[in-house]
């Protein structure tokens, strides 16, 4: 697709910032531990790991999907990092966020196409 566009700005195509997002997610997703605490509304998850590798991803991953995931269904996202990770609440519909639980959560909305997109075109969508 990069190629094919040439209204491509190749000073800004940075596909290793690709590549280091998506080792942050499968360090969320396949190298955390997570603590679940209800709360009226929702739900906190605590995500944690002892290498801190995986504590920085942690902490990226989660205060970043915090930070653009409002959504106008009435779900709404806080962050807050620790020293072994960070802590998500999640409140809106309690029944689907508990039942999500956090890697659920962490995949709600259609944005992670797009979202890649930028990444790769040199965008920073998480600021």
């Amino acid at each position: 697709m990069l190629r094919a566009d040439p209204a491509t700005d190749w000073t800004r195509v940075d596909i290793e910032a690709l590549r280091q997002h998506l080792i942050d997610m499968d360090n969320v997703t396949l190298r955390s531990e997570v603590a679940v605490a209800e709360v009226p509304e929702g739900a906190v998850f605590s995500v944690t790991s002892d290498d801190a590798n995986v504590v920085a991803s942690i902490q990226r991953m989660v205060t970043a999907h915090a930070a653009t995931m409002d959504d106008p269904s009435g779900w709404r996202y806080g962050a807050v990092a620790t020293s072994t990770g960070a802590d998500l609440t999640v409140t809106g519909d309690a029944a689907q966020i508990r039942a999500l639980g956090f890697i659920g959560v962490m995949t709600v909305g259609m944005h992670h196409q797009a979202h890649h997109w930028a990444i790769a075109t040199g965008a920073t969508p998480h600021q």
